[in-house]
């Protein structure tokens, strides 16, 4: 123990005088965190024990600070007033309303304050952190040498199985749980890997090494067996293809919800159709995209399908505000229907989450929770799109859309999987909202004085 006391003077002085610096460090540790303290059925009553160190502690930390400091002298009323941090406010004010409305207390509120430390962190602070542009450079550069590291762990645990898909759910091991978050990470970040390397005001050693990265990064992401990073990736795709074509978001959205309305019109062909698919998971890649819509056999799709329609029926007994945040799992076992369960259903609450960003909140905090969820993806759409078309500056842009389309690997995700409950991707989803509103806003403050 007494080794770390250095480092932790280290981090209390940054906390005290440099911020920012301590902030940084965060970013570093997070794809190396390791959560310790998750020990397979070790509880507190009904409640799982879990932290990752050392990032959350420390982000709780400078949560106080914050607190402490906005009592002191306030906070930017600008950052206050835009309609994303709006949006982010009213999804914290909603999340604590649930909490006194939960079926279990001490979970949701929990819940509500690991959901605030990463929120507070790397958005309220981090807009003020990344009106330096440097900064958001910074910040990806950090994330993604540090990420390196753990994909170069994964390549050596992983090649005595010969990359096989087997082997890619236990060689992420200790730093992700599961293969689906490491590929959805992975999904985040080969984004902004491609823009880095394009943006001209970054040098050419600077440029090449972001090009080996990316290389680096797809490889990874095809060895994790991540179908749903996959996808997400391939979404990402055909929307930089749809903005390099200028097309606007309001076409963007009109044939999204034009798509959804075909499915729900012809939804009982579609499952057919899906259920004749029995193409299981394989080492040949080609079987392995196949078997992303095979929900007749293969017992991960199929768990899915179980977890979201008990989503659904738990709304329906609780359509306002849920079953409070973090409750999912704890409650959802009653309602699994017994033709839908698979071989790896269970009625432990050990199993997960509602494996979805939008239907976990619908059934955590009802109706409005999943609206919310929406409002803010419309929003991050919404500002990236104006960004896009406004900015002068080559490279801005190129930024703004790099990091819009991480932001899209995740949204894309997000009906697969949610795993914003752990700093893996709550760092990164919200540093990267917190990085559009501040470029955003240093935006118009460089027009008002131009004017």
């Amino acid at each position: 123990m007494a080794a770390f006391l250095p480092l932790a003077a280290l981090i209390i002085y940054w906390g005290l005088f440099s911020l920012d610096k301590l902030m940084l460090f965060v970013v570093f540790c997070t794809p190396l965190s390791i959560n310790i303290f998750q020990v397979p059925g070790l509880q507190l009553g009904a409640i799982g024990v879990g932290m990752a160190l050392p990032t959350e502690p420390i982000m709780f930390g400078i949560m106080l600070l914050f607190f402490m400091q906005i009592a002191y002298s306030g906070y930017d009323k600008q950052i206050l007033r835009h309609p994303v941090t709006i949006i982010i406010i009213l999804s914290i004010v909603w999340m604590l309303i649930t909490c006194f409305a939960s079926t279990m207390y001490f979970v949701s509120f929990k819940y509500l304050l690991e959901r605030s430390w990463g929120v507070i962190t790397f958005f309220f602070i981090g807009v003020l952190l990344f009106k330096k542009l440097k900064n958001i450079y910074t910040f990806n550069w950090l994330y993604i040498l540090a990420f390196t590291i753990v994909i170069i762990y994964t390549f050596i645990r992983h090649a005595p199985s010969h990359f096989s898909e087997k082997g890619a759910h236990t060689a992420v091991n200790p730093f992700y749980n599961d293969h689906t978050a490491y590929g959805a990470l992975l999904a985040m970040f080969v984004p902004v890997l491609g823009g880095l390397c394009l943006i001209k005001r970054n040098k050419p050693a600077i440029r090449i090494a972001a090009f080996v990265l990316f290389l680096g990064f797809l490889l990874a992401l095809a060895f994790s067996f991540s179908r749903a990073a996959w996808l997400s990736t391939v979404i990402a795709i055909g929307v930089l293809v749809l903005i390099l074509f200028k097309v606007k978001l309001k076409w963007i959205l009109a044939g999204f919800c034009l798509g959804i309305s075909l499915f729900f019109a012809y939804q009982t062909s579609i499952i057919m159709k899906l259920q004749r698919n029995n193409t299981d998971v394989s080492q040949d890649i080609g079987k392995e995209i196949q078997s992303i819509s095979n929900i007749s056999s293969d017992a991960s799709n199929r768990e899915r399908l179980n977890r979201w329609s008990c989503a659904y029926r738990m709304w329906l007994d609780k359509p306002v505000f849920g079953y409070g945040p973090g409750t999912y799992m704890f409650k959802y076992a009653p309602y699994q229907l017994s033709y839908m369960r698979t071989i790896i259903s269970t009625n432990e609450g050990n199993g997960g989450n509602a494996h979805n960003e939008y239907l976990g909140p619908l059934a955590e905090e009802g109706l409005p929770g999943m609206l919310i969820v929406l409002a803010m993806a419309a929003s991050v759409f919404t500002l990236s799109f104006r960004l896009m078309y406004n900015l002068k500056d080559r490279d801005m842009r190129i930024l703004v859309i790099s990091i819009l389309l991480g932001l899209v690997t995740y949204f894309v995700h997000g009906l697969m999987n949610n795993f914003l409950d752990t700093d893996k991707a709550a760092v990164p989803f919200w540093g990267f909202i917190g990085m559009l509103v501040a470029i955003d806003l240093t935006e118009k403050e460089q027009e008002v004085k131009i004017s």
